[in-house]
């Protein structure tokens, strides 16, 4: 049983090469996304408000508790599936994991916008603001690339490698429970003005709640991606995700930049790897193919932790 069960990630990650995406109506992470969405308009308030601890104890409080109903739902699922024989539990977990994860469809959307770039500017922009949540209207075709490799480097984490992490060491209401809090982060966790709702303190807690749970994952996906690049010392890795304002997201992006030898930079935020050289419609092909290796040793990477995590249970249990 063992051995079936660490075939899940791998069968779950060939559901999603080859199958994508669910529709909508079946798809998990819709249905969470609809409950925040339904939450956050009662929640954050239609102007901005100066400090307001009701308004975050109150958010923290929808949000602990939408995600107790997630990992406990996880849970009775996963319950559910054990019941069944070896094989048949495995690929019926397989199948609920896939929605839990999503490189297919990062990868092709990626790819789209460079595509679309290569038709004209306009189009890029278009297709990119399916990627991103900033305004793209300003940006010039290099900043177009520049943002796509950037998202898929962070989404390679929120989508992959920490539904992945966390799976292996919780089960099926790990990675589920961790989409919960990367979809309320990317919903909620906004400093500002969004949407036509104030989410400073609405949004707080969602956004640091993302921060602890993806904190281990960005690192391995960053030292994934490091992989790539003959000679890169570990103290340059860390000294460019430092010019980020994440305390996550810059790991993967400044391992992506450095890996690929290019400048990546959000205007009037931050730029990584400044002595790089620009960015070209290759390189954004090349970051698609690094992305996908990393997903392949990823896979051996989850079988090491969940042997660890069923080691430590069985312990526990002894």
């Amino acid at each position: 049983m063992v051995a079936v069960w660490i075939g899940v990630p791998l069968l779950a990650l060939a559901v999603d090469w080859w199958l994508g995406e669910p529709p909508a109506a079946w798809h998990p992470v819709v249905w969470m996304g609809q409950a925040l969405q339904w939450w956050g308009g009662r929640l954050a308030p239609p102007v901005p408000v100066a400090r307001d601890l009701k308004i975050f104890w109150l958010s923290a409080l929808v949000w602990c508790a939408l995600a107790a109903i997630v990992f406990i739902v996880g849970c009775a699922v996963q319950q559910l599936v054990l019941m069944l024989h070896g094989f048949v539990a495995a690929a019926l977990m397989a199948l609920l994991l896939k929605p839990l994860l999503a490189w297919r469809m990062l990868r092709d959307e990626v790819l789209a916008v460079e595509e679309a770039l290569a038709r004209s500017l306009p189009e890029g922009r278009e297709r990119l603001a399916r990627l991103v949540s900033r305004d793209v209207t300003q940006l010039s075709a290099l900043q177009v690339r520049e943002s796509a490799i950037e998202s898929l480097a962070e989404n390679l984490n929120d989508s992959v490698v920490a539904p992945l992490f966390w799976f292996a060491l919780l089960g099926l209401p790990g990675a589920a429970l961790y989409r919960f809090a990367n979809t309320a982060d990317a919903m909620w966790g906004y400093p500002g003005m969004r949407g036509g709702r104030y989410w400073q303190w609405a949004g707080k807690w969602a956004a640091r709640a993302d921060d602890v749970l993806s904190w281990v994952p960005a690192r391995i996906t960053a030292l994934l991606l490091a992989t790539g690049a003959q000679g890169l010392p570990l103290s340059t890795l860390a000294r460019q995700a430092s010019k980020t304002p994440s305390p996550n997201s810059g790991w993967p992006m400044a391992a992506m930049a450095l890996a690929l030898g290019v400048r990546l930079a959000k205007p009037g935020a931050y730029t990584l790897n400044r002595k790089g050289r620009r960015a070209g419609p290759l390189d954004t092909r090349r970051a698609a193919r690094m992305g996908t290796r990393v997903v392949v040793c990823m896979v051996p990477v989850v079988a090491a932790l969940q042997l660890l995590a069923l080691g430590f249970f069985s312990w526990l249990h002894a």
